[in-house]
């Protein structure tokens, strides 16, 4: 089954993917002014776009501008111009693939010196050892706030369309809002939205079906799914599967599959499980399981460096092959697998004890060679994980105070109706 690497994937809303490769979605946190994409963003994507996958998918675009994963995160919203996105489009599209928005909102997980909301299902914070206070202490949405909320992503999605991306991805995995109400160890509520499987998915699924209906037929709905939480008592395969079936009614044309969050950063390769302690493919078990039930495509990332891992993934029924970090190192890894060679160069590893650190050390590795891409230059996965990190919170600190002067002139009614 080599060939079917580069074989068209035609999905139900009747868009065709080029090939079975994919950049998966990475938090860039590389917004210019205004919350917007810039320069650099657009130069990043012409880049991916020209190295040969047949989908693109961007790193999460927020919902609600007084709730970002980071200072330098892209807000589209009602208020935001459509300019910069109609560029951003294109340029993802510059070399005949297709790009996809992934929307998302961070509910709990925002860092503790940002300004704007902290929202969870409940009350439960963040839980990271000693860097817990790093982040907000949530407070238990309400009922007006759940349903602005679902309005937030379908506005989101239409506008995203309007701009000329080919489809969303709708974010519910490694901790974020939509995975917090779905895991049974952060949701602890009693009402509609909390308890049962069912209601602990309630929340995602009238996102789904707001979306799907502020959209066209023809544009392309995705969702981002743990397949596991990796914490115990957590979200689990089983709770997958069955989330899968809750979907496929919805006109959901791919669910990818990944797995972790902040507490649990598996989608790092630095899991407390030992089903993904495999250097590559970190979730290819898992997957397979799910893959025999499943009655959507599925998509799996983590992981995925090779040629032969990736023929790997798809003989096991999986559809779609998401990469992240390798396209971080070599953005053109699938035109080089046309011409039957491999990436050079590896990301160095980062091997420190505290797990929260070296996940936010290995993210900020993979900032680094985008911004290095975004300039032009070549990347250089050799950089030390704790310089990248110091230079990743130089710009933070800059990002933040652009965030903090920004908000003000943006909250309008959101000021006055706070509920919202």
């Amino acid at each position: 089954m080599t060939s079917e690497l580069f074989e068209p994937l035609p999905l139900r809303s009747g868009a065709v993917l080029g090939n079975r490769v994919a950049k998966a979605a990475m938090e860039e946190n590389m917004a210019g002014d205004g919350q917007l994409p810039d320069r650099q963003l657009l130069a990043l994507y012409r880049r991916w776009a020209a190295g040969g996958t047949g989908l693109l998918i961007t790193g999460n675009v927020m919902v609600h501008a007084e709730a970002l994963a980071g200072p330098a995160g892209v807000v589209l919203d009602d208020a935001a111009p459509l300019g910069p996105f109609i560029q951003w489009a294109k340029a993802a599209k510059s070399g005949g693939g297709s790009v996809w928005m992934q929307i998302n909102h961070p509910g709990r997980q925002i860092q503790a010196d940002m300004p704007g909301v902290v929202w969870g299902p409940s009350a439960v914070g963040l839980d990271l050892g000693r860097h817990s206070s790093r982040f907000g202490q949530p407070v238990a949405m309400t009922a007006e706030q759940i349903e602005a909320t679902v309005v937030r992503f379908a506005v989101t999605a239409a506008r995203a369309e309007e701009a000329g991306f080919d489809g969303v991805e709708i974010h519910a995995a490694h901790g974020y809002l939509l995975s917090q109400f779905l895991s049974p160890l952060v949701n602890k509520r009693t009402d509609a939205w909390g308890g049962s499987l069912a209601n602990r998915a309630r929340m995602l699924l009238d996102i789904v079906r707001a979306v799907r209906a502020a959209v066209s037929p023809s544009f392309a709905v995705a969702v981002k799914l743990n397949s596991a939480d990796f914490q115990r008592g957590g979200f689990d395969a089983d709770d997958a599967r069955q989330v899968i079936e809750m979907l496929e009614p919805l006109g959901v044309d791919l669910v990818e599959l990944s797995g972790g969050s902040y507490e649990s950063p598996a989608m790092s390769g630095r899991p407390a499980d030992a089903r993904t302690q495999a250097r590559e493919a970190y979730f290819l078990d898992l997957a397979r399981d799910l893959v025999r039930t499943s009655p959507l495509p599925l998509m799996l990332t983590g992981g995925i460096t090779r040629r032969e891992t990736a023929e790997k993934v798809l003989d096991s029924g999986v559809a779609l092959v998401g990469m992240g970090t390798a396209l971080a190192v070599t953005p053109d890894l699938p035109a080089r697998w046309r011409d039957g060679r491999e990436a050079d160069r590896q990301l160095r590893p980062v091997n420190w004890s505290d797990k929260a650190l070296a996940s936010a050390a290995g993210m900020a590795q993979v900032r680094h060679q985008m911004r290095r891409i975004a300039r032009g230059d070549r990347p250089t996965p050799r950089t030390h994980p704790a310089y990248a990190l110091a230079v990743e919170q130089l710009q933070q600190r800059r990002a933040l105070r652009r965030y903090r002067d920004w908000l003000p002139t943006v909250r309008g009614a959101a000021a006055a109706n706070p509920t919202v």
